[in-house]
């Protein structure tokens, strides 16, 4: 896995709109509550799927500036 670091910020989807569907239906009847900690599970899954350290600090700083 290359590491150096920085997030991608350009589309990388193989399949971006069955995603987002596929999002918005696990989140289809949920409380606000339910909805956070479904999404809070998520992000922990997908990070460890990513696991190279560097590039999770690099994702949160992008993720943190402001529009």
């Amino acid at each position: 896995m290359k590491t150096e670091g920085s997030a991608k910020t350009n589309p990388n989807f193989q399949d971006a709109d069955a995603f987002y569907e596929a999002l918005l239906d696990a989140h289809s009847g949920l409380s606000r509550d339910a909805s956070e900690l479904l999404n809070a599970r998520l992000i922990l899954i997908m990070a460890n799927q990513l696991g190279d350290s560097a590039l999770l600090q690099a994702c949160i700083a992008t993720a943190s500036q402001d529009g």
